[in-house]
């Protein structure tokens, strides 16, 4: 059994956890301390940090490749630190896929000594020869829209579903994340796009790729108290289910005080599909 499989077999839905969060090493907005802190206060059975990895394209968001071994060395103090407390802290990475050069499944993330790695999609080629981040404010997507991709939001919502599924045929990861993040932003620019055929055909291809590897798909609480949706969308939570996917709820914390947002509602949510 992988190492990440064992860690499945101790999560609980009961038991407060939460395996993808943000801090310093990142976008984040509280150290990694302050965010142990908060999670021994919570009892929270398994706490995951997931920094941003560090990327092959210019980020203001992701780790430093010079900061990667400090950032583990972190880790292993706050265990020690709170060796007696009743959360497991766990290293990994949200580790973004750029392209069949800079992914999960390159020598460079197999060999760091993760627990698990968290697999997402923020960039896609842009029409003019560069990456884009296209996981940023409404605001910002609309401007990234309308420069870099000359307001083509067809091709952008492709293109991330394909960087998706060619992740996802790669490998090297354990829980995709956020897997339909696009359909939020998008649907800032037209409120329909989601129930388009083609959208949705989108959707069900990548959920069916996830469940043809094996792996572990997140549900995404981050948005839902300002938005009203999970990343899985909620509409998709039956799919996720018939497709027999392994689901852990996260909170993709990037806040002390989010570490548990909207968690209780989406596992209410999921069991009741």
């Amino acid at each position: 059994m992988s190492q990440f499989r064992e860690i499945l077999r101790e999560l609980r839905p009961d038991v407060s956890y939460n395996l993808h969060s943000h801090t310093q090493f990142c976008d984040g907005r509280a150290t990694m301390a302050e965010f142990a802190e908060a999670a021994v206060k919570a009892r929270m059975s398994h706490y995951g940090f997931s920094p941003h990895s560090p990327i092959n394209v210019p980020s203001t968001c992701n780790m430093s490749s010079a900061a990667v071994y400090e950032y583990i060395a972190e880790v292993e103090r706050l265990r020690e630190l709170h060796a007696d407390a009743p959360t497991k802290f766990l290293v990994s990475m949200e580790i973004d896929y750029i392209g069949q050069e800079w992914g999960p499944a390159i020598d460079y993330f197999q060999e760091l000594p993760l627990d698990y790695r968290i697999g997402s999609v923020h960039f896609i080629p842009d029409l003019h020869g560069g990456m884009c981040d296209i996981d940023g404010s409404p605001l910002n997507f609309a401007r990234n829209l309308h420069e870099v991709f000359d307001d083509n939001l067809r091709y952008v919502v492709d293109k991330f579903y394909e960087q998706s599924m060619a992740m996802v045929e790669a490998g090297g990861f354990d829980i995709i994340g956020h897997l339909d993040k696009i359909g939020y932003n998008a649907s800032t620019i037209d409120p329909e796009i989601e129930f388009q055929p083609w959208y949705q055909d989108h959707v069900e291809a990548l959920i069916n790729a996830v469940a043809s590897k094996g792996l572990t798909a997140e549900i995404n609480t981050k948005a839902y108290s300002k938005t009203g949706r999970f990343y899985p969308h909620q509409r998709h939570f039956k799919k996720l289910r018939d497709a027999g996917i392994s689901v852990v709820v996260n909170s993709d914390a990037h806040y002390t005080e989010l570490i548990e947002a909207s968690r209780r509602e989406a596992f209410e949510m999921f069991a009741g599909v």
